[in-house]
């Protein structure tokens, strides 16, 4: 899959049936996957780390955003379910569904309480401080050479 495939096939309409799509996002969120699967190319962590998808969620993220948060918006919990396989395990959906991957990370990002930025470099920031936070080994150099690199 190429950025532009999944921004247009993936990303953009996930975000429009959530409607939660702004260009803001929608740029977030493919920077992001970019950047954290090396260019699309891991659904899975280096090392047999516990991150998964393009957006190299953690499990425990997931298991948190659903406690702490969708728990206590059921029509946000929704927007996520109505993107969910059943049959799938929500560590599944992360790894064997993009669509799910995408909602998912697009509902983490809706918890933080700061507007996304619209500059790439503050995009950088952004993700650095609420996605690979100051513990993560990522760089808001690295998320922007990237997106530069991929997209």
């Amino acid at each position: 899959m190429t950025p532009n495939q999944l921004r247009n096939e993936i990303i953009g309409p996930v975000l429009k049936k959530m409607d939660l799509w702004s260009e803001n996002a929608e740029t977030l969120l493919l920077g992001t996957a970019v950047h954290e699967s090396a260019g699309l190319k891991r659904l899975r962590q280096y090392d047999d780390g516990p991150a998964l998808s393009y957006f190299q969620m953690e499990p425990a993220t997931l298991f948190d955003l659903h406690d702490n948060f969708l728990s206590f918006r059921p029509e946000k919990r929704l927007l996520l379910d109505q993107f969910q396989v059943e049959k799938l395990t929500l560590s599944e959906n992360l790894i064997m569904n993009p669509a799910y991957a995408t909602a998912a990370a697009r509902l983490q990002y809706y918890r933080v309480p700061e507007e996304i930025p619209t500059t790439l470099n503050g995009q950088a920031k952004y993700w650095k401080k609420y996605w690979n936070t100051e513990l993560g080994k990522g760089t808001e150099q690295e998320f922007i050479e990237h997106y530069k690199y991929y997209v």
